[in-house]
């Protein structure tokens, strides 16, 4: 099946003994046992399994060709089990401008917990060879990064990777499957923020790592996630499941309106730089259309002002909502720098904005308006 068949269709016989087209929201906790006992592979108890929680897993692997995945309660839970798999005294490499949750949760919990990190300029595959010791296991990459839309070469990190017996983790949130498949670039686990494009409608939490095997690394995040508890509840699973039947279509809305919305920007006197992978100006984009099939709906730019004038100018949008998330249908943008906080790498003049599905005339007429 091509990937719009897959998203509509796959998974949907699981835990579905009638003939709904849509299957059922499965709540109950428990499950009973069989009378001659437990057997693997039984449904037990809902933090171990749950048929909503088997139907999304089966469909998100399925949409990034991985064997397969764990469903967890957040973005953040999902990042933190792949880290928990590790040994301590293990060593990460993980780009500098990494999305700023995951560098506050590995310097206030992974390394304290005994993990060696080293944040480096992942898209210079020079530094990645320098940075690499017998103690390395994971290389992290984030393609385009959070917020500063770095590309990192998936193909190139991934030779690397494997010459040097080193798993490579591939953040797939911003571009999802539609636009982008990591595995099929060498990489072996994929992780998601749910919350953001799976989910599309800016009203649940989730996160997922997709992996290429079905090894004893994975097994370890499975583990980690039914004992460490993080799962998403069967209400979100079926609401991801709902949500991804149409992601193909979505993304391609917010594709297009990206590409036009980075365009208007970067001809904009007020706009200083824009960065978007889609545009012919971005540094590195030869190499994001070699792996991507499509630019995602995400955009920063660089205001010709302050870091007063940039604050101002969000808070000047009557469309566009002032918001972090990112991925919903509707359109929203932040003074970047704000919203990390202490520690963020983020220029004082960044803005970072999700384009969403309205029509792009008219969030460009909202842009005007704030830039003024």
């Amino acid at each position: 099946m091509r990937f719009e068949t897959k998203a509509i269709h796959t998974g949907l016989d699981i835990g579905n003994p009638s003939s709904s087209i849509v299957p059922p929201i499965s709540p109950s906790t428990i499950f009973e046992i069989d009378k001659q006992g437990r057997k693997s592979g039984d449904l037990h108890y809902t933090r171990l399994d749950n048929p909503n929680r088997s139907q999304f897993e089966t469909l998100i692997a399925s949409l990034e060709g991985g064997e397969v995945a764990a469903a967890f309660s957040s973005g953040i839970a999902a990042a933190t089990a792949i880290l928990q798999s590790l040994e301590p005294g293990d060593h990460l490499l993980i780009p500098d401008d990494v999305y700023a949750g995951n560098r506050k949760m590995v310097n206030s919990i992974m390394i304290r917990w005994g993990l060696d990190v080293d944040f480096i300029k992942m898209t210079d595959p020079e530094e990645v060879k320098k940075h690499i010791k017998p103690e390395t296991k994971i290389i992290w990459v984030e393609t385009p990064s959070n917020p500063l839309m770095q590309v990192t070469d998936i193909r190139t990190t991934a030779t690397i990777a494997e010459k040097n017996d080193i798993r490579l983790v591939v953040d797939n949130t911003w571009p999802t499957p539609v636009n982008q498949r990591p595995l099929e670039h060498g990489a072996d686990l994929v992780l998601h923020s749910t919350s953001k494009y799976f989910g599309g409608h800016s009203d649940l939490l989730g996160g997922a790592v997709v992996s290429k095997e079905s090894d004893s690394f994975f097994e370890q995040i499975r583990l980690t996630q039914q004992m460490g508890g993080a799962v998403p509840s069967p209400q979100d699973c079926w609401m991801l499941s709902r949500s991804t039947r149409t992601l193909a279509y979505r993304m391609k809305g917010h594709n297009e309106h990206a590409l036009e919305v980075a365009r208007f920007l970067e001809g904009h006197p007020k706009v200083d730089k824009v960065y978007y992978p889609g545009l012919e100006s971005h540094p590195q984009h030869d190499i994001a259309k070699g792996q991507m099939h499509g630019f995602g709906g995400m955009i920063s730019f660089f205001l010709n002002g302050t870091l007063e004038e940039s604050i101002a100018v969000v808070g000047r949008s009557h469309l566009i909502k002032r918001a972090t998330s990112l991925g919903g249908v509707e359109s929203t943008w932040e003074h970047r720098g704000s919203s990390e906080g202490q520690g963020s790498v983020s220029p004082d003049n960044l803005i970072r904005m999700s384009v969403g599905l309205e029509h792009p005339e008219d969030l460009k007429e909202d842009l005007e308006r704030a830039l003024g």
